[in-house]
């Protein structure tokens, strides 16, 4: 882009990807890779949405027609000037549209960076553009919070920023209870759980402020059920980090996104900026601390004062004002002390897919995978999950001369509970079955013959050889039973830690020397990311969800390590060296 005036939305993510101008955490990293690689592909032919300069710069004119309001009396009463971050954000959020409609591209947005970042003041300008500068007809504008108190206060702080503005007010009539568009009609208004009649909701923008105070996600939900009938609308999420994360809907909601930006799950429509430090970051070194205060490190002042908050809460011992501390200021969730199964190995899974993933269909993907390992002995596991849940079948193999394993995995889910799943788990299910990752099972339980079924079709198709099928025996004596009947050869798998350790240890010594290649699943990617280790005293590991009850599932994972139970079995047999052209000509690699 040499030459080339630069748009400051691209800029501060080209800034961010190829230079080492700011200080960022991988999360905000990931954010600004997602922009420019869909500049790369915008108004394709599988992605119809298109970077609008005007569209972007638009919200940034707007800022300067707002002023602050509260803070520093040097700035109050001049207009807001947005830094290179905010351009950022909000030129992503409102400058991507349809190449057709001109509607958003983004019907969701989640913002988590720590406190005093001026998130009331920029969310106050969001909200008098929302009512101004959309240009929707009978805008219906909220703040929402967990109570009414809450929810005024930048509501509050929206109403004094238009009556300082002469452009914004003579546009609004600025109410005590609501704010009103003079020509437009509609309306401004706060939002909490006492709001009467949540379910007439008609919004065109709403604002969820500090989500990681809401104790249930009443709001969230009504909000979301209401804003099919608005095209253009948009629910900005805008939070810090919390405590009680395990049961927190803002932590499970700060999960899915952080997946989405880690590419285990697609959404296309919500777009996310987590600015936060990275797990092995000392967060005594103040440097680090800038990746969770992108507004924080340009104010001298500003970070003077989080330096002094640091030692004062350090110096004094007293665990409350540590961890408030670290929530607040360093935006780091308080959550339990179990361990990412995958963590620190998860980043690189998708450079071992066998075609890359930006570069080829699932199907071409799933081709080659079968075309390296045709004629191969292999080892199935399963994991059969409860009638209404997910189960899947994994499949492990052994190249010898590289001393390398190839997975694979295949999920199962009842067709009538699909709709459930997809709410309560937040993962597009029917996209990765549309893509051949899983199988809709007929009537609303998981149809267990189709595992068996699965397995004859991969085994004939493939031309593998399968030796065994290591299964979790819970809910599958019945399938094994079949199985057997059948002539394959089943072997039970005890789920203790006497047996899942070691094989589950070596699983991850493979992908930690990138000795594992696979065909790219999302569904067993996300998986893997969803897999928590727990220890005995002996230090002893097998995976686990947090709870029995937990949406962040496992099986296609829980299947893989059944079979690398059964590992030393597969390194008797022969296998094939992969090191060679075997797919250079079909494939181009």
């Amino acid at each position: 882009m040499n030459n080339v005036k630069v748009h400051p939305c691209t800029q501060y993510a080209l800034d961010v990807v190829e230079g080492n101008k700011y200080v960022v955490g991988q999360s905000e990293f990931l954010a600004c890779k997602r922009h420019l690689d869909d500049l790369k592909r915008q108004g394709s032919k599988n992605f119809p949405w298109v970077f609008d300069e005007e569209k972007a710069n638009r919200v940034y004119d707007f800022f300067g027609y707002c002023v602050h309001v509260e803070g520093d009396p040097k700035l109050v009463g001049t207009p807001i000037k947005l830094i290179p971050f905010q351009k950022f954000v909000y030129g992503c959020m409102f400058g991507w549209v349809h190449n057709k409609t001109g509607y958003r591209r983004f019907k969701q947005s989640y913002l988590q960076f720590g406190r005093k970042n001026a998130k009331t003041t920029t969310c106050s300008g969001l909200a008098n553009y929302a009512m101004v500068g959309d240009k929707e007809e009978s805008p219906r504008v909220y703040c929402a919070a967990t109570d009414k108190d809450q929810a005024r206060l930048l509501y509050d702080n929206a109403k004094v920023m238009g009556e300082k503005s002469p452009d914004i007010s003579k546009r609004l009539n600025l109410k005590q209870g609501k704010i009103v568009h003079r020509d437009r009609g509609g309306s401004f208004m706060p939002l909490s759980k006492d709001t009467r009649n949540k379910d007439a909701l008609n919004p065109s923008f709403v604002i969820i402020d500090e989500y990681h105070s809401h104790p249930t996600s009443v709001i969230y939900d009504a909000i979301v059920s209401a804003r099919a009938h608005r095209p253009n609308m948009m629910l900005v999420i805008i939070t810090t980090a919390g405590v009680d994360a395990e049961k927190s809907p803002c932590f499970r909601e700060y999960q899915y996104c952080k997946a989405i930006l880690n590419k285990t799950v697609v959404n296309e429509r919500y777009f996310i900026c987590i600015c936060e430090m990275d797990k092995d970051d000392d967060e005594h070194d103040d440097k680090n601390w800038k990746k969770a205060n992108p507004l924080i490190q340009t104010l001298p002042d500003a970070w003077q004062e989080l330096r002094e908050e640091h030692d004062m809460a350090f110096d004094s011992k007293d665990p409350d004002k540590i961890r408030t501390f670290r929530i607040k200021r360093l935006n780091k969730w308080v959550y339990d002390s179990e361990d990412s199964y995958m963590s620190g190995y998860l980043e690189t899974w998708d450079s071992f897919s066998i075609l890359p993933l930006d570069r080829s269909t699932p199907e071409e993907r799933r081709k080659a995978f079968a075309l390296i390992t045709k004629d191969m002995p292999c080892i199935a596991g399963g994991d059969l999950g409860k009638k209404l849940d997910l189960t899947a079948d994994g499949f492990l193999f052994y190249f010898p001369e590289e001393d390398k394993i190839g997975v694979c995995a295949h999920g199962f889910l009842p067709e009538e509970a699909i709709a459930r799943h997809e709410k309560t788990d937040k993962i597009p299910y029917r996209d990765w079955a549309n893509d051949g990752w899983m199988t809709l099972t007929e009537g609303a339980v998981t149809d267990y013959d189709s595992v068996d079924s699965h397995l004859d079709e991969v085994e004939e198709q493939n031309d593998w050889n399968i030796l065994e099928f290591a299964y979790d025996p819970y809910n599958a004596t019945h399938l094994a039973n079949q199985l057997s009947k059948k002539g394959r050869k089943c072997i039970e798998i005890r789920q203790g830690v006497q047996t899942l350790s070691e094989p589950t240890k070596l699983f991850r010594e493979y992908v930690a020397k990138g000795k594992v290649v696979h065909d790219g699943n999302p569904l067993l990617k996300w998986a893997l990311g969803n897999a928590k280790e727990v220890h005995d005293n002996n230090e002893n590991i097998k995976l686990s969800k947090k709870n029995k009850d937990d949406t962040q599932r496992i099986d296609p994972a829980a299947a893989i390590m059944n079979a690398m139970v059964r590992f030393p079995v597969l390194k008797n047999n022969q296998g094939r060296d992969i090191s060679g052209d075997i797919l250079d000509d079909k494939w181009g690699m």
